[in-house]
């Protein structure tokens, strides 16, 4: 558990410091509550000026301690733990990023928001890529390659104004493909339950988050908006993406028991 926390800690402390320097004043991102549906309570302290959309992040801490203290299945792999614990850290320190970006509304906290999604959406490759090769032919560079592509690839935000955007919609697409992927060669009726789900909640992330404003115009989003269901999907996404992922991780390894 300490290797996955330093291995988490660690990028993102660099990142942090990347963020406070000048080389990302380019980058468009939110700086004013007028770009979110919530209304703001005047009265409330900065943390939790939007209570909603900043108690949210709440789910993310939940969700990451459990799969982070959850009990290991006999057959789960030693290095499966160790992208488990990965993963679920990154939830737990998402959170962080997030309620931060809420609190101060600041170009770095903004920045770095939206950079460390792509390494996250990342780690599903890295984990995928962990099943297909199995324990034999998986290497933590292949690990650290991937990730670092990933994070170089917010590079794009500096050069258009969509590019976050056009780097996030192709982790997306890459992570969904080897999703079914290796659904297809290694999965069950149970996994493809759990990739569904997890499909369905990125699509509900992505488009929720899109019309939070237009959304609001109707009171079933007006105090619940659609930035904050965007969430909600968020977590269900990394939830279910867990499932997925753990499952294909403890079958493949049952299945190379029996052959061997």
């Amino acid at each position: 558990m300490l290797s996955a926390l330093l291995h988490v800690t660690l990028p993102l402390t660099f990142c942090v410091m990347l963020t406070r320097c000048n080389l990302f004043n380019a980058v468009a991102v939110d700086l004013t509550y007028d770009h979110y549906a919530e209304r703001r309570v005047d009265h409330f302290p900065a943390y939790l000026a939007m209570p909603c959309n900043s108690l949210v992040n709440l789910l993310y801490v939940i969700t990451g301690l459990y799969w982070l203290l959850r009990h290991s299945d006999v057959a789960e792999p030693e290095q499966g733990r160790y992208l488990r614990q990965v993963f679920a850290f990154m939830s737990i320190f998402y959170a962080a990023v997030q309620w931060t970006r809420l609190a101060v509304l600041q170009r770095s906290p903004a920045v770095l928001d939206q950079w460390v999604t792509l390494p996250i959406f990342a780690w599903v490759l890295v984990w995928i890529s962990f099943i297909e090769r199995g324990p034999t032919g998986w290497r933590a560079w292949h690990a650290a390659v991937l990730e670092l592509l990933s994070v170089l690839s917010y590079g794009l935000a500096l050069l258009h104004e969509r590019g976050f955007e056009a780097a996030l919609g192709g982790h997306v697409l890459l992570a969904v493909y080897k999703g079914v992927r290796v659904q297809v060669t290694h999965g069950d009726a149970r996994t493809c339950r759990y990739l569904l789900l997890a499909v369905l909640s990125c699509s509900g992330f992505v488009v929720l988050k899109l019309l939070d404003l237009p959304l609001a115009r109707y009171w079933i989003f007006q105090r619940l908006t659609g930035h904050f269901w965007s969430k909600v999907c968020d977590v269900t996404q990394i939830h279910f993406s867990l499932c997925f992922l753990t499952e294909m991780t403890t079958r493949t390894k049952k299945t190379g028991s029996k052959e061997d």
